[in-house]
């Protein structure tokens, strides 16, 4: 159906060029135009076993074809009237047009040529700077008229051109933490190649080392390194490769003992979370306690002070009930050198201050006390003055309780 479909374009392109000319489908690729009789048979020509082409990328290549007559007798150049077109049939595409040349005119897409000065019967095309979008099959088509116009024939014939692709330099990875007895997987990945690249891993001198399967993936690119140890540190270079070309990449491992940059990275971050916990625990027990003590304060500013007496302490003590029990002088009264003058006072001492250096009140029960006499040989009340006594008057109770 596809070669019918593409011999119905073809045919259809001849008869804009050649009127009057009935074209006539033949079994295979071949299409006959009708001549008169006793007309020889034009045949188009490729070489055997170059249906098939195959070119690397970037360089050019010849699509060989010639034409004949069936049965010509040689006389010499021939005086003929030639229409030759060059398509590219891609899959998913429609027929492309890449050359034609037509009544002497010729034209072309950028990079095609034909390898004769026209008019010639070798009408093999070239194509330089091939790139992978040019691969595809190319149908060369011939049609040729006598110097009266009389068509003399049609043929056609197809090649198939595929254009390779040499690896592209792969990028090497590591995959995984290197350290002792831990696993890493080494990654080599070509990004373009055609046909589809084969990965080989080996191991830089001066321990040289090739790898092959299970540990390597031939298909993947990646290599298996189990259980490391630091013998196995080293440069690891990877070979991406077809049939028309390679490229590599390497990678350097190495193999430490101690703790993998992971490992060390989450010791950080988990010792600074912690610091700033703590760090938060601090102020918040600050501020509580703060808080407490700002409440205390309060408290306290609220709260009655306690009552105080009106003396300081050592001085003169009042009994419960309201009642002066003792007075004691300010300074301990010494006894008399000497008898005292005549109208002299005389400071009589408590019997608080007779008892103790700690007076006690007295119950209002008891009897009053008697009274102390005068100690023969007394001071002089200028001599007491002198010292800084003071007179005072020792007031007495009654039974009753209340002073006299």
């Amino acid at each position: 159906m596809l070669e019918e479909k593409r011999t119905q374009q073809e045919l259809s392109l001849f008869h804009c060029y050649l009127p009057g000319f009935l074209a006539i489908p033949l079994q295979g690729s071949q299409v006959a135009v009708k001549a008169p009789a006793a007309r020889a048979q034009l045949e188009l020509h490729v070489p055997p076993g170059l249906t098939r082409l195959q070119v690397v990328e970037g360089a050019e290549v010849v699509l060989p074809a010639w034409y004949s007559f069936r049965g010509e007798v040689s006389s010499g150049k021939p005086r003929e009237m030639l229409t030759v077109m060059w398509f590219l049939e891609q899959e998913g595409k429609e027929l492309n047009q890449v050359l034609a040349y037509i009544s002497g005119v010729l034209s072309t897409q950028p990079g095609v040529s034909l390898v004769h000065t026209m008019p010639s019967r070798n009408v093999s095309l070239r194509l330089q700077g091939l790139q992978e979008k040019d691969s595809g099959y190319y149908r060369c088509s011939v049609n040729v008229q006598d110097s009266q116009g009389i068509n003399k024939g049609h043929s056609s014939k197809t090649l198939e051109l595929n254009v390779l692709v040499p690896p592209a330099p792969p990028s090497c990875h590591l995959l995984g933490v290197p350290r002792v007895g831990t696993n890493v997987t080494l990654s080599c990945r070509s990004p373009r190649s055609k046909p589809a690249a084969q990965y080989q891993w080996e191991r830089s001198p001066p321990s040289s080392q090739v790898f092959f399967a299970p540990v390597l993936d031939a298909i993947r690119g990646s290599l298996s390194l189990k259980n490391l140890s630091t013998s196995m540190s080293g440069v690891y270079i990877c070979k991406a490769h077809n049939e028309v070309g390679s490229a590599q990449c390497n990678v350097t491992l190495e193999v430490s003992t101690g703790p993998g940059a992971a490992v060390v990275a989450g010791a950080v971050v988990g010792t600074l979370i912690g610091l700033g916990l703590l760090a938060g625990m601090v102020l918040l027990y600050e501020r509580r306690s703060k808080a407490l003590e700002e409440q205390a304060n309060d408290i306290k500013e609220d709260a009655i002070a306690p009552r105080t007496l009106p003396w300081a302490k050592g001085s003169d003590t009042i009994s419960k009930n309201g009642t002066l029990s003792s007075v004691t002088s300010a300074r301990a009264l010494r006894p008399p050198h000497g008898p005292p003058r005549p109208g002299a006072l005389t400071p009589t001492p408590s019997l608080s201050s007779q008892a103790g250096p700690s007076p006690k009140l007295l119950r209002t029960e008891r009897a009053p006390p008697e009274p102390i006499a005068p100690i023969p040989g007394g001071v002089p009340s200028s001599t007491l003055s002198r010292m800084g006594a003071v007179p005072i008057m020792v007031p007495t109770q009654s039974q009753a309780g209340s002073l006299v």
